[in-house]
């Protein structure tokens, strides 16, 4: 046996259901078909190949959310990746569910942070190691603590929360089996770009990590970042592309001799088709079109929301309706739930749910003005833009806010052209989610918040507000962006 191997390792993450081939500037790029053509074709060529997934595989298409990530996972077996971490969006439809869909899957699904609090039982697998050509490849799976705000509810199910206490796991993980001398390590983690460089930071050198893989920040790269001699990187969003190292082992002394790694654009060019897997796309196309092709309005022109991380025309649309609908003073809307960049001028049914997937409830909450203030200077704070993931939001008509970066601080913060009064009480709109989760996006405790009034649930469905005031209401636009300015 030799002490150099090579090594091509695939990774893809945030595929977000992102399964169908689109045209842009008359190419034909992504899809899960080309996707699966390109992971065959360099299995064919090379000798040793894995690919690895890191996490939220599920949400973004009505193929997903209509089969409740079924169909994501048959679609998944087909390309059979070699080992998939969990992501927040996993647990989107459930805890239960998702142990259920492991059971469906016919490659590994690892999580080391997530277990039953009574007996600090893991509820999947926290690594997997392959063995190929010789070598015994160790990979370790870590993700966000945003799993927990997913499964507020379900009270037995804890999570180390923090990097520090992912890193001891990782060190605990490594000891553990680095006596079966394993040749290369990788962390598989949906935490975040920035977070990854945390993590790797805090890892002892002789644990051995070598790479990691990462996902959640959607973080697009041109070459990989490295801290503590560890790799980090990720491959962007959806399936326009996946990332590619080329390695050279030292089985001698576990450890990379050499490396190349890229951006491979997933295009007709590059990239073969699999045709049994878009028959078996078709088929729960087929469905979805049936059930979701009618038509719910015609928007003035294409609207558009580019960037979490500011105001968008979608994000006033869908806040505006809220507010309207439901008799808010102020409507608060999660960035994160409006899913595409665009949608219109025709929208149908199945453009809605793939661009506002969530149907939570809507909370109506009791907040004073210098509440709403403490609470809108937290999400506006420097991590929101500079890389790091964090809770964002859009805001319905009527709110003025101006707010200095350098200093700190409001210039400008009024509601219908009034300053906003600490001591007055404004009825505020949550969904579900954020409700439950006042201390991830606001900094407040809901006790405190519930002080004013204890919250009630308004609406049942934010779908069904969305649908019926859309379906109700033609050529709607939004006239500009003047609600939030961030100054630098």
């Amino acid at each position: 046996m030799g002490r150099y191997k090579k090594l091509t390792l695939l990774h893809s993450n945030d595929l977000h259901g992102d399964f169908m081939t689109e045209e842009i500037d008359k190419k034909l790029v992504g899809g899960v078909s080309r996707l699966s053509g390109y992971v065959s074709k360099t299995r064919k060529k090379e000798k040793n190949v894995i690919y690895a997934i890191a996490g939220d595989m599920f949400r973004g298409s009505i193929i997903d959310s209509e089969y409740q990530g079924v169909s994501t996972i048959e679609i998944m077996n087909m390309i059979s990746p070699d080992v998939v971490t969990i992501g927040n969006h996993e647990t989107d439809y459930g805890l239960a569910h998702l142990l259920f869909l492991e059971k469906c899957a016919k490659f590994p699904i690892i999580n080391a942070n997530l277990f039953i609090k009574t007996n600090k039982a893991r509820l999947f697998n926290p690594y997997k190691i392959i063995e190929i050509d010789g070598m015994k490849i160790l990979f370790i799976g870590i993700v966000t603590e945003e799993v927990l705000a997913n499964t507020k509810n379900e009270g037995l199910i804890g999570t180390f929360v923090d990097v520090n206490e992912a890193a001891k796991e990782v060190g605990h993980i490594c000891n553990t089996y680095n006596a079966i001398d394993i040749d290369f390590t990788i962390l598989l983690t949906h935490i975040g770009f920035e977070e990854d460089q945390k993590l790797a930071s805090l890892l002892d050198p002789s644990w051995g990590v070598d790479v990691i893989i990462g996902g959640h920040s959607h973080t697009f790269i041109d070459e990989p970042v490295i801290v503590n001699d560890i790799l980090i990187v990720q491959a962007g969003t959806g399936t326009d592309q996946i990332g590619r190292f080329d390695i050279t082992i030292d089985t001698d002394k576990n450890c990379i001799k050499d490396w190349k790694w890229k951006c491979v654009p997933i295009n007709e060019k590059t990239c073969p088709r699999d045709k049994k897997l878009e028959e078996l796309i078709q088929k729960y196309k087929k469905n979805t079109d049936l059930k979701y092709g009618r038509v719910i309005t015609r928007l003035k022109r294409e609207l558009h929301h580019p960037d979490r991380y500011q105001e968008t025309e979608l994000g006033d649309l869908f806040s505006d309706i809220f507010k309207d609908c439901l008799g808010l003073d102020i409507m608060i809307l999660g960035s994160g739930s409006i899913r595409k960049e665009e949608l219109g001028p025709l929208v149908v049914l199945q453009d809605l749910m793939e661009i506002f997937p969530y149907d939570d409830a809507i909370y109506m909450i009791n907040v004073t003005g210098k509440q709403l203030k403490e609470m809108i200077k937290y999400v506006l704070r420097d991590e929101a833009f500079e890389g790091e993931h964090t809770e964002f939001y859009q805001y319905s008509q009527g709110i003025n806010i101006e707010y200095s970066r350098k200093e700190h601080k409001f210039l400008k913060f009024t509601l219908n052209n009034e300053e906003i009064d600490d001591k007055r009480i404004y009825k505020v709109g949550l969904q579900q989610f954020h409700y439950l989760n006042m201390e991830i996006g606001f900094n407040k405790k809901l006790e405190e918040i519930e002080k004013n009034g204890k919250g009630r649930i308004i609406a049942t469905s934010c779908r069904d507000v969305i649908e019926e005031y859309l379906s109700t209401h033609q050529h709607l636009d939004v006239k500009k962006l003047d609600r939030l300015i961030i100054k630098k």
